[in-house]
């Protein structure tokens, strides 16, 4: 900010005119020239009036003799390139040394985010590791951004979808429970959701092998009227079917739980549609009555969106049965009523656009003036070499799995380097974990999350490139160099001591710490983790750059040692804080 002030009074000795300060535009001097900061000289050639080289030399000039901070200058065309002297550096860097100098006063805003959202027919896959991972990451990242962040999750624990497990379950189960099967209920409970459609599909190919079309078939397979049947069944709260319903989705909620603890994702909220879709169906009566919705002849209840470019929306089945619309209205209106929201965040596949278009403009049309507030965080699916994941056919990839996975080949990648010198079996194990999980973690969001990905498990733990354990590296290599200068009494660099003149791979360095700030406010602005993910690659290159130039240890100079030193303590920080927003993990050793 002072050299901003400065360049405005630079504007008013030498022009005699007053610059708004929001005018002046301070970019990265480009690496083809020399210097630190460049000021972007086009846009004030109307307060100098004279010529682009002219109006940078003028102001070069100016802050050469007022503004100690520059050291010298240079122009081409349009652009006056500044070189910072060393006192600006030192400065920089007592700001960097405070802990919290990165994070901002509260906003006052209220954010709620919600991820997760499985349905208890089956365990949680690939396309929920991407969406889990993005969620936890937005929420972290907007409550680095000084907001208060509510973090939900909704479970679709009722519904056709769990009606079917039930139902395989009922028929061909013969009393398997996960203690008796061994394995987790949430994958036991998919195994039936399989089942069901592998015999409901038996069952089509019967009908349509008799002459019956395909649409036909499968709406009137006796599989589908049992489910059907079931379904209304919960609704009118039988007995049985609540029972069964309720064992089986605490099977499954075990199994979820042992999963997010795995993953490191945790919700300050859990909602579960059985226990909203009432209020939905309540505020459609509502809307219903004011003429807002309307009846069909067979006692459905819709919604015309056509006049804002959408269709004929479905809110009630003909037999009073809710849809997935139903219950998200009611959901949204109790989380705005109860909790003030000043905005709310679904992190929800790109599937889904529609949906939420449309939820949006229902809750407008039924007067709830906050539906403006409401954001879908819409993501690309995820693909694997091997192709699409279909969860009814059994194709998908378990997250459980795909976990055991990456750490697995974590475990094969380390040892094959040698890199466990002075850990036990306990430590080598956690280690495995830390670099497996980061692995996954880091090549998920480090992709923009509204574009479709392929995710290579074998790529993802690479020790070099655009990898989590390429930055974990980094840190365990700056955790040893500290750890080596305290065991030497290597003294580092404080506030009260003098700056050294500094190699350009130090000021390369400061810079890239200095943009934390921008880059955490335009990772919760955009709600894209990929940029704090890319920050975090972008630092720890920096910084092996600057190892590779600037010795620290062995720096000839005890001076020069001090201030690398302080250097790299405060580059380890940060890159334990960025990673750590995306919930990934730093080693100290690797």
């Amino acid at each position: 900010m002072t050299l901003i002030n400065k360049i405005t009074e630079a504007f008013a000795s030498c022009y005699g005119k007053e610059i708004p300060s929001a005018s002046v535009q301070l970019q990265p001097t480009r690496s083809e020239f020399e210097g630190d900061v460049t000021l972007v000289v086009f846009p004030l050639l109307k307060f100098s009036g004279k010529k682009p080289e002219d109006t940078a030399a003028d102001v070069g000039q100016f802050l050469l003799e007022q503004a100690p901070e520059v050291e010298r200058f240079n122009v081409v065309k349009g652009f006056l390139n500044l070189v910072l002297a060393d006192q600006h550096w030192s400065d920089a860097m007592q700001k960097l040394q405070s802990e919290d100098w990165w994070r901002p006063a509260s906003s006052g805003l209220h954010m709620m985010v919600e991820y997760s959202s499985p349905n208890t027919n089956k365990p949680l896959h690939l396309g929920h590791i991407r969406n889990n991972l993005l969620g936890w990451s937005v929420a972290e990242i907007l409550k680095a951004c000084g907001h208060q962040v509510t973090k939900v999750n909704l479970v679709n624990d009722r519904g056709i979808h769990i009606c079917k497990s039930m139902l395989a379950w009922q028929k061909w189960g013969n009393s398997e429970t996960p203690a008796s099967s061994h394995m987790k209920g949430d994958a036991l409970v998919g195994k039936y959701y399989v089942l069901f459609d592998q015999k409901l599909k038996e069952q089509i190919r019967e009908r349509m092998e008799s002459g019956m079309d395909k649409e036909t078939a499968e709406n009137e397979a006796p599989l589908m009227e049992e489910a059907r049947d079931m379904l209304r069944d919960w609704e009118a709260d039988v007995p049985e079917v609540r029972k069964l319903w309720e064992t089986m989705n605490a099977w499954v909620y075990a199994g979820f739980e042992s999963t997010y603890r795995r993953l490191g994702v945790d919700f300050n909220e859990t909602y579960y549609e059985s226990k909203t879709y009432l209020l939905g169906k309540a505020k459609v009566e509502e809307a219903l009555q004011k003429g807002v919705l309307y009846r069909k002849e067979d006692g459905s209840v819709w919604i015309d969106l056509e006049q804002d470019g959408l269709d004929q929306k479905l809110l009630l089945r003909s037999d009073g049965t809710s849809v997935y619309m139903t219950q998200d209205i009611g959901t949204a209106i109790q989380r705005f009523e109860s909790h003030h929201l000043d905005r709310h965040i679904y992190v929800v596949g790109n599937e889904q656009d529609y949906h939420f278009k449309a939820l949006a403009l229902i809750l407008k049309r039924m007067g709830y003036q906050w539906a403006d507030h409401i954001h879908h965080l819409s993501y690309g699916m995820v693909d694997l070499p091997s192709g699409k994941m279909k969860s009814r056919e059994g194709t998908v990839v378990d997250a459980d799995d795909l976990m055991s996975e990456v750490v697995d080949a974590a475990r094969v990648k380390t040892e094959e380097l040698g890199k466990l010198e002075g850990l036990d079996a306990s430590e080598a194990e956690t280690l495995y974990e830390t670099i497996g999980l980061g692995a996954l973690k880091y090549f998920i969001l480090k992709v923009d999350p509204r574009k479709r990905m392929l995710f290579n498990p074998e790529e993802s733990i690479e020790i070099n490139g655009n990898t989590g354990p390429f930055i974990q590296y980094t840190h365990a290599r700056i955790s040893s160099v500290l750890r080596k200068a305290e065991e030497l009494g290597m003294k580092s660099w404080g506030s009260s001591d003098p700056a050294p003149s500094l190699h350009p791979g130090e000021r390369g360095l400061i810079k890239v710490l200095l943009r934390f700030p921008e880059v955490l406010q335009d990772a919760g602005a955009q709600l894209s983790p990929a940029l704090m993910a890319n920050y975090s690659y972008e630092l720890a290159k920096e910084y092996n750059q600057f190892y590779h130039d600037c010795p620290v240890i062995k720096a000839e100079d005890p001076s020069v040692a001090a201030w690398r030193l302080a250097l790299s303590a405060v580059v380890q920080r940060t890159i334990r804080d960025a990673m750590g927003l995306l919930g990934i993990h730093v080693p100290e050793r690797m």
